[in-house]
């Protein structure tokens, strides 16, 4: 059998149309596929890769902590220096009341926590998240999501969570003195990259300051300078109780956390005492590279580039088949309006080796989130590529 078919008869399959590229080589923004065809990666394994592909840096960091040594104890035993340092280094960015940080193997797992961290401080057990959002796989966090599509076959989920409208002022008051905490996107990614409202997201942080609820923000695709800040929520001119991250934090590594205030993540002290649990969080490899990808991220300024990338992403994506370029920063959505127009755009990018796709709640609109390394003569040539499509397809 060649590795394709070894690949559908022995990987879990979760679709019936997996993309099947090859991977052999990943460097930079390219995939190099094991036919020799190399491909612009417009998504970064869905906003992960933010700093490329085989960044050196991170790679010699990794090596030469898996060296000194990799896992030695359960999360929080021991005392490991990749550990501390990240910490300190990702406190460094964040607002002073944000000063504890557990660290966890994924977004969803991140998620989880968060969750478990609001009920046991608040000793209340309602949630409140918006329609169409996404917050991982898990059952708590599936709980979260108001698609039944998705969530229907899995139920029973979490009971007593309510869900709002995205920018519904009225849907606030749905948040009440019951409410252990409010998740939310600032941006909701996966409905196709949808901001909310400055007033909604302020109005939201009032409403949790009076009922003593946790505000919970899931910047697991728009931190680490994805929308041209270190995190979304500085966008909004408010702070978060409890900060998820994941996905682009770890530079390429499976690596995750949620981040609070020390008198709010002491909860899980006592009373059971280890109140969250994980074995490989925080797996010192991964915080080695981590740290790595901080320090290249800042040496080279690459959160300051962004705003810049993704203008000009809006401005070359202009054409009559195009009806609207939306997103903050290198977190954008080309909306083509036909669901069966953006996945013929979308296959004849891939077989142009443009590596792109579309969203898990918005198939009419092309995901962009690419590398901040971009160049903007990659990005000029992207675009090419995409305007070419819509110009054939207007043709035929």
């Amino acid at each position: 059998m060649n590795q394709r078919q070894l690949f559908l008869n022995s990987i879990a399959q979760t679709s019936t149309e997996p993309m099947g590229i090859e991977v052999v080589k990943a460097k930079g923004c390219y995939i190099k596929s094991a036919k020799g065809k190399r491909y612009l990666d417009l998504i970064s394994g869905i906003a992960v890769s933010s700093i490329g592909h085989g960044n050196q840096s991170v790679v010699n960091a990794i090596a030469k902590q898996a060296r000194n040594y990799m896992h030695t104890m359960v999360y929080g035993e021991h005392i490991q220096a990749p550990q501390v340092n990240l910490a300190e280094k990702l406190k460094h960015h964040l607002p002073d009341s944000l000063d504890s940080v557990y660290f966890v193997n994924s977004g969803s797992e991140a998620i989880e926590g968060a969750l478990k961290l609001a009920k046991r401080y608040t000793g209340k057990h309602q949630f409140v998240a918006q329609n169409l959002s996404y917050h991982g796989g898990t059952t708590g966090a599936l709980s979260l999501m108001s698609d039944d599509f998705f969530a229907a076959k899995y139920r029973p989920l979490l009971p007593d969570v309510l869900f709002i409208d995205q920018n519904d002022m009225k849907g606030i008051d749905t948040i009440t003195e019951g409410t252990s905490a409010v998740v939310m996107e600032l941006i909701q990614a996966e409905k196709g990259v949808f901001p909310c409202k400055v007033e909604y997201v302020q109005a939201i942080r009032s409403k949790c300051d009076e009922t003593n609820t946790l505000l919970i923000i899931d910047e697991i695709q728009t931190g680490m300078g994805r929308t041209g800040k270190w995190f979304a929520f500085e966008h909004y001119n408010i702070v978060p109780d409890i900060l998820v991250l994941a996905k682009s934090f770890g530079a390429g590594l499976p690596l995750g956390c949620f981040v609070a205030n020390k008198k709010v993540m002491q909860s899980f002290q006592e009373d059971p005492p280890l109140g969250h649990i994980t074995t490989f969080g925080g797996n010192p490899v991964c915080c080695a590279g981590a740290i790595a990808g901080f320090k290249f991220m800042n040496k080279h300024k690459l959160v300051d580039r962004v705003e810049e990338q993704s203008k000009l992403f809006k401005s070359l994506l202009k054409h009559e088949m195009i009806k609207e370029v939306r997103g903050i920063g290198l977190l954008l959505a080309v909306d083509f309006g036909n669901a069966e127009l953006n996945h013929n755009v979308i296959d004849r990018c891939i077989e142009r080796g443009l590596h792109v796709d579309w969203f898990l709640y918005n198939e009419e609109s092309m995901r962009i989130c690419p590398p901040f390394i971009i160049t903007n003569k990659e990005i000029r040539s992207a675009c090419k590529i995409i305007l070419d499509i819509c110009k054939e397809l207007s043709a035929s």
